[in-house]
């Protein structure tokens, strides 16, 4: 019990130093992503009514769905889940290891997000405010509570090695920051699948239950 508290501690504080040696670049990751979704709740609020309609109509068809005992292949969302998530940690690990490729970085972190404003959004529109927050938190809390922290940190880590390129050009140096990249990629391909699974099985069954609860 001991060791895994030693353990656990050694983690939290290797964690704890790598914020502080980055929070300039944990700060612009924030905000472009902060910006990505402010641009969602932004759009969603200024499309036409049409378009909020069958944004409506989805959501509810949805609910209607889970609502009516619906039964969820979940094999096949874990596959896709995890399929997406493994091709943005390798997306994200790629472009970062290139030179020119932060921008392409920043616009990844931005549209997701955008994404998830956007998804926040179309649920408040289409649910009122009580139920609305209810189903946002089942549908969205958990398994970003992992993901965001991920994709931010993919972003700090290309930023690092992006630097590291620029400042010094000596070969051995550059691979080992490649390597470091490489391996803080790897680790963190392991908890977007660890997400995966919350999405799939922890947070899709407590949206079943708020569904039946609340709408």
């Amino acid at each position: 019990m001991r060791k895994q508290e030693k353990n656990g501690s050694k983690i939290l504080a290797i964690v704890k130093e790598h914020f502080k040696k980055n929070i300039k670049e944990y700060l612009i990751v924030s905000l472009i992503f902060l910006i990505g979704i402010i641009i969602g709740v932004t759009f969603i609020n200024n499309i036409s009514e049409e378009q909020q309609n069958q944004t409506n109509e989805y959501i509810k068809s949805f609910t209607q769905a889970l609502n009516t005992n619906y039964e969820i292949d979940s094999a096949s969302l874990l596959r896709s889940s995890i399929v997406s998530n493994l091709l943005l940690a390798i997306t994200l690990w790629f472009i970062g290891s290139t030179v020119v490729g932060i921008p392409i970085v920043y616009l990844i972190i931005g549209i997701r997000g955008f994404s998830l404003g956007y998804t926040i959004s179309s649920i408040m529109i289409t649910f009122p405010m009580f139920k609305g927050t209810w189903f946002c938190i089942a549908s969205l809390l958990l398994q970003n509570i992992i993901y965001i922290p991920c994709i931010l940190a993919l972003g700090v880590s290309g930023m690092k090695l992006y630097k590291s390129i620029i400042k010094d050009k000596r070969k051995e140096n550059i691979k080992v920051e490649i390597l470091r990249h490489t391996i803080f990629s790897a680790f963190i391909a392991i908890l977007l699948v660890v997400a995966s699974f919350v999405e799939v099985y922890a947070s899709s069954n407590i949206v079943s239950l708020c569904i039946r609860m609340f709408v």
